[in-house]
Formats: structure tokens, C-alpha cells, sequence
């Protein structure tokens, strides 16, 4: 069983470094040392490589998800079957492959791939990359009831909508629950087995916020345990009605660094530890959280893309010539509109399409002349509310267009379809206006990329103030309430009409942030605050070393 494909950008990415010849070289290493001080081992939910078995040699369809299971006699035999490697291909999981390779480290992930345990040792490890074998791949073995209730159950129909500060959206379903609660024991007993005195464990998101104090109860305490929650942080008022609520919270106060995007959503984390933990002491000045012995640093670093990879892409990238412009008659003299979103619930699309169509009834002048890009990336649809927004996302686009289209102009053109990189970068730099109107947001990448691909100087972004890119470039940007139609429509009337030099001075503003503030130097702040947690656990008494084989396993699942 597999997820579908949920990158944190949409396309690809890689880190840098400038060597003083001023070439480029793929590593994790300062000019004078190396950035991770210590051994690295990066948790998450998806893996920076996926074996699978070769469409062609077992007739599949290519479909993302797999077909119909055939009877054992009618397969293949995996013997003489190849096998194709799935590479990083967006944000953070290419952007940590290369400091991976430096620091030969381990990835600990769920191995989704078809072919994942074909290739693997007897511990569920795999040497990657495949031409360079830099680094361990460990993977975890996750039955499809487990994948059901600990991802698309309880990450995803608890804390998904409740961080996102939507609680009626919540589908608490009966054994989710404890299904997070085992695969988070799994998870953290494949950490334990790789780490030792020296190691940097560093959980990424949602998906396992048990498994920080079970990895730092289990090791030594020179073992450095961090965690980036790249989702927001609800208020406590919204997270009272979190299942295992206090729970949740001392798991997470098992690292000794948690990362959120913006100073919002750290406030909101350590009001929620004030209220909810009692014996917990929290230090609103210093942002540490005192409990069992321990401390946690909170911090707010907010993530980045690889600015020069967009810069780059759209530069190379043939404008006149778009796939999706040209699918669509859109004439080249037309003047475009872009939203790109994964289809859910928490980006505002349905809001946009509302104030899009506000826009074109105060605008008549501008029917024909504006048209407005949605692409709209299909994800977990097997959560009904996933799948109600999608119907009604579409339903909205088709009345809209229903109501001001004509024989050669349609209002909006919307598109599921999977979009190349230069197909995406090639969009980004042609677009007048970028719309992104998340009713709640970590941070949104898609805002840096497009200002990042916006080469020409002319592009404007009109952005929720619910976005956590806000607060880095709200000030450039023009900013809306996400669910005030009013104000959206009068924020794309004005982005249309503006002067081209206030155009210009808002976006090289805007691209100056991003370009300073990207993807490299969010990790290297991630490095330099686990430096620094490390040197003041290292002042204070050791807690015991653990005797990991004395710890009873976690069954499979």
C-alpha cells in the first residue's frame, strides 16, 4: 500500500555549497568542519529512495497506486524481475540526501516501495544511494492496517485538522489511536538499534510525536534528540479537544529541541505545555520547557527552499510554451493568475474560487482579459473529507466558468495533472499574480518558489496572513484574510493594477528575503541549535546509559 506522493515543494530541490572557484559541491560540510555535530539520523514518514519493480515487467499500468493484488501462481518471480530506484525529488528530502551522504548517516523511514524488503538486509537496511552507497536506509515495515490508522487515522483525521485549528473536521475513529501510538514504538525501536553516545536523532513532523521521549528514555543522555513540527500549532484552546492530549505533549518534551516555523506557533506550544502540564515549568523568555529532569529548547527557524534551483529552472524555461497554457488556448497576451496547492481542505481554495468570481462581477473589464491557473495536487483521498473537497473544489470551478466563459476566454483553468519542473518553474515566472490563501498554514513553500522563479521582476503576490511565509514577507506581499471574499477581491484588483515600478520594489524585496532565507541556511540554523543544546547537556550530570537489548521490542505490525 502506498501514500500519495506528499512533497513539501512540489518539485525538485537540492542543497549547495559555493567553493571558493565558485562551483557547487553536494555536501553537509562547513569550509571549516562539518555542519553535523554528530552522527545523523534523520526519522520520517517518506523515504528519500523507494525500490520498485519495473512496470513493464510485471504489465502494470503505472498507476500510482497498486492494482488489484493477482493470484500468488499468476506472478512473477521477483528473481527476474528489475527494479527502479525512486530518487528525492522536492524540499527537505532532497535538501538533507546530500549532508546525509557527507555524514554517511541513517534515514529511518516507512518503506512504501513495492520492492523496499527485496533489497534490504535481514534489519530492514539498505545501502543508498544506489550508485554510491553514502549512507543507511532503514526502513519499517508497516502492515495496511497500521498505514490506516496511524497515517490516514490519526495524523491525518486527528492531528491534521486540529492543528490546522479546523476541530470539526476531526474523525476520531476507535483503535487510530493506539495504531500511532505502536507504529511510534516501531519507530523509535529502529532509532534506538542505529544510535548511540554521539548521535543527532531528528524526527521530522507530525507523525511521531511519541517517539522523541521513548528514543531519549532508551540512550544515553550525550544523545542529542531533536524534532521540526512543520505544521502548525493550534491554540490551547483548540488543543484541549486533542485525544491523548497530555500524552502527545510529554512525548514531545522527550527531545531536547523543538523546531515550528514562526514565534506564533512556538507561543501557542508552550502555552499548551503551561496549561495542559502541570509539572512541567515553562520559560516564556528563554523558550524552554523544564519536565522530568530534562529541558527542551523551543525555536522558531523558518524553512526555505533552494532559491537558485528556481531561479535557475525559470530562467531556462520557455514561457510561450507551457504545456498547461497551451492545453488550454490561454492566448499568450492573456494575463495569468496562479494558485498551486495540494487539494486540501486547509489551503482555502474553495474561499479563492469565491473571491475570484467576486473579482470578475466588480471587474467586467476584465473578462477575457484575466484568466486564473489552479492546479490542484490530489492527496490522501481515501479520508472522506479529502475526498468531499475535492468534489466540491471541482463542482465550484465548473459553475464558475459556467457563468462567465465564452466561446475563447475561460475565467479559470484548473488541472490535476502532474507537472514537470520546468513545466512549474515555467508557470511561476509567467504568472502576474500569485494567489495563496491558506485558512492555516506552517509555513508554504509554494510562496517562496514562485517568488524565487519570478525572474522578470513583474510577478505579485497576494498572501493569507495565515500563512506562516507571512510573517517573513507579509510586509512585500499583499496581504488578505483568507475568508474575507471582500478583501480577496479587492487584493487581486489591486495586485492587476499596480504600477509596475511598486510591482518591481514589492518582489525584489520579497526575493531578497527568500534567496537569504533558504532551504541551506534553515538547516544550518537546525544544526547550530543542536550544537548549542549539545554543549549544555553536556554541562549538566549524564542521565544512565540504557542497556537498549533490555528493553522489550515492539511486535511487528
Amino acid at each position: 500500500m502506498r501514500v500519495p506522493d506528499e512533497r513539501l515543494s512540489l518539485t525538485y530541490s537540492r542543497t549547495h555549497r559555493i567553493r571558493a572557484d565558485g562551483g557547487r559541491r553536494l555536501d553537509g560540510a562547513d569550509a571549516d568542519g562539518t555542519a553535523v555535530p554528530g552522527s545523523l539520523i534523520v526519522v520520517s514518514n517518506r523515504q528519500p529512495y523507494r525500490h520498485e519493480y519495473d512496470d513493464a515487467d510485471d504489465g502494470g499500468d503505472g498507476r500510482t497506486e497498486p492494482p488489484t493484488e493477482a493470484p500468488e501462481s499468476d506472478r512473477p518471480d521477483p528473481d527476474e524481475r528489475s527494479i527502479t530506484v525512486d530518487e528525492p525529488t522536492g524540499g527537505l528530502t532532497a535538501g538533507l540526501d546530500p549532508v546525509l551522504r557527507e555524514q554517511r548517516g541513517t534515514w529511518i523511514a516507512w518503506g512504501d516501495g513495492d520492492a523496499d524488503f527485496d533489497v534490504t538486509d535481514d534489519s530492514g537496511c539498505v545501502a543508498v544511494p544506489p550508485e554510491d552507497e553514502a549512507y543507511t536506509l532503514g526502513r519499517v515495515d508497516l502492515s495496511e492496517a497500521a498505514v490506516d490508522g496511524y497515517y490516514y487515522g490519526f495524523s491525518n483525521r486527528v492531528l491534521w485538522p486540529l492543528c490546522h485549528e479546523l476541530p470539526h473536521l476531526v474523525d476520531d475513529r476507535p483503535t487510530d489511536l493506539e495504531w500511532y501510538r505502536r507504529v511510534n514504538e516501531r519507530f523509535a525501536d529502529a532509532v534506538i538499534d542505529h544510535a548511540d553516545a554521539d548521535s543527532v536523532v531528528w524526527f521530522q513532523d507530525y507523525h511521531f510525536a511519541f517517539a522523541p521521549k521513548l528514543v531519549s528514555e532508551a540512550t544515553p543522555r550525550s544523545t542529542t534528540v531533536a524534532q521540526f513540527w512543520h505544521i502548525p500549532w493550534p491554540t490551547p484552546s483548540i488543543f484541549a479537544a486533542c485525544p491523548a492530549r497530555d500524552q502527545l505533549l510529554t512525548g514531545l518534551l522527550g527531545a531536547d529541541l523543538l523546531g515550528f516555523h514562526v514565534d506564533r506557533y512556538v507561543t501557542n506550544f508552550l502555552e499548551s505545555v503551561d496549561r495542559f502540564v502541570p509539572a512541567a515549568t515553562v520559560d516564556y523568555r528563554q523558550r524552554t520547557v523544564e519536565y522530568d529532569g530534562s529541558k527542551t529548547q523551543v525555536v522558531a527557524t523558518p524553512m526555505g527552499v533552494d532559491a537558485d534551483s528556481y531561479d535557475r529552472e525559470a530562467r531556462s524555461a520557455k514561457t510561450d510554451q507551457n504545456p498547461v497554457l497551451e492545453d488550454h488556448d490561454v492566448a499568450s497576451e492573456t494575463v495569468l493568475g496562479l494558485g498551486v496547492d495540494r487539494l486540501d481542505y486547509s489551503k482555502g481554495i474553495l474561499d479563492r474560487l469565491v473571491a475570484l468570481e467576486r473579482f470578475f462581477e466588480r471587474n467586467p473589464a476584465w473578462q477575457g482579459e484575466f484568466t486564473f491557473v489552479q492546479k490542484a495536487t490530489p492527496s490522501r483521498t481515501d479520508i472522506p473529507a479529502y475526498e468531499r473537497y475535492g468534489k466540491l473544489v471541482r463542482e465550484e470551478v465548473e459553475r464558475i466558468n459556467d457563468r462567465f466563459e465564452t466561446d475563447d476566454w475561460q475565467p479559470i483553468v484548473y488541472t490535476e495533472a502532474y507537472l514537470e519542473h520546468e513545466t512549474l518553474c515555467g508557470l511561476y515566472r509567467r504568472a502576474d499574480v500569485m494567489i495563496v490563501s491558506p485558512l492555516l498554514d506552517g509555513m508554504n513553500l509554494v510562496t517562496q518558489e514562485y517568488v524565487a522563479a519570478s525572474v522578470d521582476g513583474t510577478g505579485t503576490v497576494v498572501l493569507s496572513d495565515q500563512a506562516g511565509a507571512h510573517d517573513h514577507l507579509g510586509s512585500h506581499a499583499l496581504s488578505i484574510d483568507p475568508t474575507d471574499v471582500e478583501e480577496t477581491a479587492t487584493q487581486i484588483e489591486r495586485a492587476l493594477t499596480m504600477a509596475p515600478h511598486e510591482r518591481h520594489r514589492r518582489l525584489q524585496t520579497l526575493r531578497t528575503r527568500v534567496f537569504e532565507a533558504d532551504l541551506e541556511q534553515w538547516m544550518e540554523s537546525q544544526f547550530e541549535w543542536i550544537r548549542r543544546v549539545q554543549t549544555r547537556n553536556r554541562s549538566t550530570v549524564s542521565r544512565p546509559d540504557t542497556d537498549n537489548d533490555s528493553r522489550e521490542r515492539t511486535p511487528p505490525i
